[in-house]
């Protein structure tokens, strides 16, 4: 080879350098830029110096091109005016207003705000990967599509943003129903996704690291009052869209045909406005339903912690001191994943009934300031207000670890954030969703997600067991939705037993799982249908 080849293979590699630097230097978006750099590193990237143009020509040439067009996007993104900001800037407080941008996908529609609409097509990918691992929800979807039984339906949707959630939105698009969504949690919405489901024409209003302010003002945005758009039924995740309905547009009530909530929140603020009256429509408690309980508080708990931890810290879980305050089905999943990696766990419960439970698993049950001191992580798991105050957090030892798997943000008294000016504390991030708050001793705790839901906010969730929660979400809105006049009435109601076991058939054959079909004789001794319900409203699985 001659010196000037040498001399162009050195210049390349210097370029190849140079470009990977840029790439360094910008601020990618951590929901799917980070993960095309990683692929790309993987793939051998930074292995080009050892490798020649003769052996490798056409790979270097893709590269290359590769590199001219994201000089170009970044070169097009300096001068971008619509909401092309990245999910860093934003939790830095840098970047525009979402809520000001201009937005706009390639069909011209426009009513909708998300982070960025060309990231689109990789959530796309997303939502396809999750329809794969949510095989009830699809086959509800196939088997309900050509009657159409949403007809009509117009759904304002207030839940996490996520693939699993955009596949439940498009089945109901799909089953005929008109939907406009916004995002129940701040942290928790996955960019891309939102990007996928605005290209399809979807009026949603979601972004990671929204404010307060924005979180109540995409609720309003998806309520469509500004659009002449009036929604007939509500799906909600937490209590906000009817808490936030019944203040600001209560005549919306008189088309309502139905409330569908999923949370104990939601829940708890249903059954108060039941007992005060003012609930002027029927709802259904999805919370409470076998499906939910059973299957997504726990074993989506149970699988989730872990990771959420492990993503936000990187410790390591053996021989770590947990106590997990409450032990219902979330706490129940939470103290056999942790038990599983090694840890020493401890519990917390007001309630006897689980208390014993906790202890006949091998479960320490005790009162918080009992171990509170020697502790390395706290789980909150209980749907309580200020289950951990602040005296607990003096308490805790230096490189604590505390945070909220429950589904309120109330569990840990974080009012130091809010009132950071006058508290003693300082708040320190150290990375997205992680926060060091220190006390004027010098010691430092681990705050995961602001005291919000640590899974959904720091990490993945099984795709399968929310396909379940899916399910009986769709099922419920079609109930309420076709029911008759006067079947259900101003209350709160549970789903019937016979569409719980129906959710729970349609994800059966992904285990080639094969049901034993009771006799005549058999029916006729137990006193049930063949074709059930299999058990009473009151039996306890």
């Amino acid at each position: 080879m001659s010196t000037s080849e040498f001399d162009n293979d050195d210049a390349e590699i210097r370029s190849d350098h140079e470009k990977a630097e840029v790439r360094r230097n910008r601020r990618p978006s951590v929901q799917f830029i980070d993960k095309n750099l990683i692929r790309r590193r993987s793939g051998g990237l930074e292995k080009q110096q050892t490798i020649t143009q003769s052996q490798q020509p056409t790979r270097l040439a893709s590269i290359d091109s590769h590199d001219e067009v994201e000089a170009a996007e970044v070169e097009e993104h300096k001068h971008d005016s619509t909401a092309s900001d990245t999910d860093s800037d934003a939790e830095d407080g840098a970047g525009p207003n979402i809520r000001e941008m201009q937005h706009k996908n390639t069909a011209n529609f426009n009513d909708f705000a998300v982070r960025r609409i060309k990231h689109a097509q990789y959530g796309r990918r997303e939502i396809e990967i999750a329809e794969q691992e949510m095989p009830g929800l699809m086959a509800l979807r196939r088997r309900a599509e050509s009657d159409k039984p949403l007809q009509g339906a117009k759904i304002v949707g207030c839940t996490h943003i996520t693939a699993q959630t955009a596949v439940l939105i498009e089945t109901l698009v799909r089953l005929g129903a008109q939907v406009r969504w916004c995002a129940c949690n701040i942290f928790s919405t996955q960019n891309e996704v939102a990007a996928a489901l605005a290209e399809e024409s979807i009026s949603i209003f979601a972004w990671k690291g929204e404010t307060d302010d924005d979180f109540w003002w995409c609720i309003k945005k998806a309520i469509g009052g500004d659009q002449g758009w009036q929604p007939n039924m509500i799906l909600d995740d937490g209590g906000d869209l009817t808490h936030y309905c019944h203040k600001h547009y209560s005549t919306l009530f008189s088309t309502i045909k139905g409330i569908v909530e999923e949370s104990v929140t939601g829940v708890h603020r249903l059954y108060q406005m039941c007992r005060t009256q003012t609930l002027t429509v029927p709802a259904m408690n999805v919370n409470d339903s076998v499906t939910k309980t059973k299957f997504d508080n726990l074993y989506l708990c149970r699988e989730s912690i872990i990771d959420a931890i492990k993503r936000c810290t990187d410790i390591m879980f053996g021989g770590k001191q947990v106590v997990v305050c409450g032990y219902g089905e979330v706490g129940k999943g939470c103290c056999s994943a942790l038990r599983g990696m090694g840890c020493f766990v401890y519990v917390t419960e007001i309630d006897p009934i689980c208390a014993l439970q906790a202890c006949m698993e091998g479960y320490k049950v005790v009162r918080l300031e009992e171990v509170i001191k020697q502790v390395d992580i706290v789980v909150t798991a209980s749907g309580s207000k200020n289950t951990i105050t602040r005296e607990s957090l003096d308490k805790l030892k230096n490189g604590a670890i505390i945070c909220n798997m429950g589904h309120s943000n109330t569990e840990i008294d974080v009012s130091f954030l809010r009132g950071s000016s006058s508290s003693d504390l300082q708040v320190e991030r150290v990375r997205t969703n992680v926060d060091h708050v220190i006390w004027p001793n010098g010691k430092r705790i681990v705050l995961i997600a602001e005291g919000r839901i640590m899974n959904l906010c720091c990490s993945s969730v099984p795709s399968f067991v929310v396909s379940i929660t899916a399910a009986t979400q769709a099922l419920a809105l079609i109930e309420l939705y076709t029911a008759p006049p006067n079947r259900y009435k101003c209350d709160v109601y549970l789903l019937p037993k016979k569409m719980d076991e129906y959710v729970a058939s349609l994800h059966l054959p992904a285990f080639d799982a094969h049901l034993t079909e009771l006799t005549d004789e058999q029916c006729k001794y137990l006193g049930i249908n063949k074709a059930g319900p299999f058990k009473p409203n009151y039996y306890r699985y």
